[in-house]
């Protein structure tokens, strides 16, 4: 099916490689033009800008925030690997963990427990993969503010279309998996 033909699955567009000039492969192509600020430009906003400083100043719903401490706080990831991936930062800008002071590692701790149990909670996953990629070599693409991923995970999320078709399938909008765990974050913790 062609994009603009009206077909799809859902209202969204795929297209076949026969349709086009070429040889053609057995694959569809999920199109998702959202994508093209962070291929093009890395992340978002400029690469000279760092968005984990820039989104504490901001309006938690526009900025992703879920729950704010003391000397780090929690938001949604731009580009998840599952919906519900959050981001425990330091506000301080630092690199790399051993650069955090004791209440900073105290803090993304603690943050990223009540994120487990409010995750848990709301998207009833059955586990998590937890970790930090410190600097670029090691996969870090904001290498210069430290932030740890909080990915939640069902028993049956994994499929082949990351594998083969390089797109992940991500059930729910941001802004609705943001409003839900920022609603059930535990106020004496916002």
């Amino acid at each position: 099916m062609m994009a603009g033909d009206g077909g799809g699955v859902g209202g969204v567009e795929v297209e076949n490689s026969s349709d086009f000039a070429a040889v053609p492969d057995a694959f569809q192509r999920l199109w998702t033009p959202h994508r093209m600020v962070y291929i093009q430009d890395g992340q978002q906003p400029h690469s000279d800008d760092c968005p984990f400083c820039l989104a504490p100043a901001m309006d938690d719903e526009k900025a992703l925030i879920v729950a704010r401490g003391t000397h780090a706080f929690v938001l949604l990831n731009l580009f998840p690997y599952n919906s519900g991936h959050l981001l425990v930062c330091p506000y301080r800008h630092v690199a790399s963990y051993d650069q955090a002071t004791p209440d900073e590692v105290a803090e993304i701790a603690s943050l990223t427990q009540t994120a487990m149990r409010v995750l848990a909670a709301t998207s009833r996953c059955d586990g998590f993969n937890i970790g930090m990629n410190q600097g670029r070599i090691a996969g870090a693409g904001i290498a210069d503010h430290l932030h740890q991923h909080l990915v939640p995970r069902w028993a049956h999320d994994s499929n082949f279309f990351p594998i083969i078709g390089g797109t992940k399938a991500l059930p729910r909008l941001l802004g609705d998996v943001r409003r839900e765990i920022a609603d059930a974050w535990p106020t004496s913790e916002h």
